[in-house]
């Protein structure tokens, strides 16, 4: 028998028994709603949960810190080079701040900086999605020493020495457009003359307190930064202690993908170091969410067990009623194999018929959920991207879901109808012939 006549044989005989028929489809149609609408809704918590944390920071993003640890090795240069070197990092830089907070003054005209200088990697920064709200960040070809970026209040950081502090609405000083100078502080104990740097500003940050480090205050090339501190030690005649190791307070390393971060964490606390990220936050929170979606899709599939039995019991009824049937086409010479695939055919349609309606249903289901939990006001409508469709968050239907349902829908009706086929080819043809 050709594929083409057990298909046709096999829809022909689903349209005869139209009742039977539709009453298991729906019953597949409840077991697929139930899970699809079930596993999405945890799917929805899992989005909301993960918005909410990156509304607190960067996920991907590890602080690492030194203070008073003397088990860790030093944070220095070659060990940023040795976290760079990692797999699934994709940039670190350190934070570093002067160790005497009065080593520098930006002045531009009679006005004086008085926010915080801080020293990083600008191409760390970039990688890690700092957005410009003027400028841009340094980079190779415009160079990074001299070069500085601000915070978006850093403006109004600057005030008159002679005046204090005044409250206004606009920054005392253009940032972009000023001219800006660094002078080397002295002591009082130091006659020479303070050395002056002339900055250019190349951008200014989004204010985002998300961030770490935050971006406020002034930016400037770590090692351009460690260099000026020198100077001031120089000047002021500070000895360092030949005995002390150097090493960076703060710094930050920034992973390729959320799920890397705790195996990325691992290799830098190996090396004595206390680290701390969202991972602490986002974990216990996922495995949550991951058994709560276990619970709702297991919810469903008992829904979909139950079609599975009307499934079994349509097409064993079939095979009473159609007894006579095949004992006719056993004597003509039907291949046994062939009897038993049209079978497996009309329980696997039935599968498959409840499984795509079910997946309309539930988009609609799920339509509905978000609808009301927006307050049924809004955009309501269906938002497609490549994750799937996302309403408001609340229920999420991702194309991998839309798929595994078809294919589960499907599959339960062929193991449902696995029974009553092998019983059909079995049913001997001289007693099948004689059957009323």
């Amino acid at each position: 028998m050709r594929l083409r006549d057990m298909i046709v044989m096999s829809l022909s005989n689903l349209w005869k028994r139209k009742i039977r028929t539709l009453l298991t489809v729906t019953g597949v149609v409840i077991g697929t709603c139930a899970i699809v609408v079930m596993i999405s809704l945890g799917l929805g918590m899992q989005k909301t949960m993960q918005d909410s944390l990156a509304q607190m920071g960067d996920l991907t993003i590890i602080s690492i810190y030194s203070y008073g640890n003397v088990t860790a090795e030093p944070l220095d240069d070659e060990m940023l080079e040795t976290f760079r070197q990692l797999k699934y990092v994709q940039a670190v830089t350190p934070s570093y701040t002067p160790e005497n907070w009065g080593s520098f003054t930006i002045k531009s005209g009679k006005y004086e900086f008085s926010g915080q200088i801080t020293g990083v990697n600008f191409d760390a920064l970039r990688l890690m999605g700092y957005e410009m709200e003027e400028g841009q960040m340094p980079d190779s070809t415009t160079g990074y020493t001299d070069m500085v970026v601000f915070g978006s209040r850093a403006g109004f950081d600057f005030y008159n020495p002679k005046k204090g502090w005044t409250n206004s609405d606009t920054p005392n000083v253009d940032v972009m457009n000023d001219k800006l100078e660094l002078v080397i502080n002295k002591t009082e104990e130091t006659s020479k003359k303070a050395p002056t740097h002339k900055l250019t500003a190349t951008g200014v940050m989004v204010e985002d307190w998300s961030r770490n480090p935050s971006p406020y205050g002034v930016f400037m090339d770590v090692n351009y930064l460690r260099s000026l501190e020198q100077e001031y030690k120089k000047l002021n005649g500070i000895k360092e202690d030949k005995e002390k190791v150097f090493s960076y307070n703060n710094v930050y390393v920034k992973v390729d993908d959320m799920k890397h971060v705790a195996e990325v964490e691992e290799q830098i606390k190996a090396h004595g170091f206390e680290t701390s990220s969202m991972e602490t936050i986002r974990k216990p929170l996922e495995d949550q969410a991951r058994q709560q979606q276990m619970i709702f899709g297991g919810l469903g599939a008992i829904s979909l067990l139950v079609a599975a039995l009307g499934i079994t019991n349509t097409m064993i009824m079939s095979i009473y009623e159609r007894t006579r049937e095949i004992g006719v086409m056993k004597v003509l010479g039907c291949v046994v194999g062939d009897i038993r695939a049209m079978f497996l055919m009309e329980a696997g349609g039935i599968g498959l018929l409840g499984g795509i309606i079910g997946v309309g249903v539930s988009y609609g289901i799920s339509f509905l959920i978000n609808s009301l939990g927006s307050g049924g006001g809004g955009d309501t409508g269906s938002i497609w991207g490549p994750g799937g469709m996302s309403i408001g968050g609340l229920s999420i239907i991702p194309w991998w879901l839309v798929l595994g349902a078809l294919i589960f829908a499907t599959l339960i009706g062929l193991i449902s109808g696995f029974s009553p086929a092998n019983r059909a080819v079995k049913i001997s043809a001289l007693t099948a012939i004689k059957q009323e």
